[in-house]
């Protein structure tokens, strides 16, 4: 894989998880984060401040809380930006409407 691949899926898709791309790439989580090092000196993505864990959870990948999301602002203006569907990573972290009721709970007995 080369360096242009990784910055034109990071532009495609504006915040992913390191997870998400080594399941896309088949690459080791290290060799990506050389690679996205690189990027990230380049002023083309950066890593995304995330808390070292949600809510009290022990148990996540930390791979998969690792976020890079490109910094341009201008994606739209790009030849490589087009509405793609979300990864999994941004449907998990979308943020639901608190207009949407909740569903009922049932008791425990």
């Amino acid at each position: 894989m080369i360096l242009k691949e990784l910055q034109d899926f990071v532009l495609d898709y504006h915040r992913v998880s390191l997870a998400e791309m080594e399941l896309h790439f088949h690459i080791d989580g290290d060799a990506l984060r050389h690679m996205l090092s690189k990027l990230i000196r380049k002023g083309r993505v950066r890593k995304v401040a995330m808390g070292d864990k949600c809510h009290g959870c022990t148990s996540c990948n930390p791979d998969t809380i690792e976020f890079y999301e490109w910094v341009d602002g201008n994606n739209a203006d790009s030849p490589h930006f087009t509405e793609k569907s979300p990864t999994k990573a941004q449907i998990h972290t979308t943020n639901t409407s608190e207009d949407e009721p909740n569903p009922p709970r049932t008791p425990i007995q």
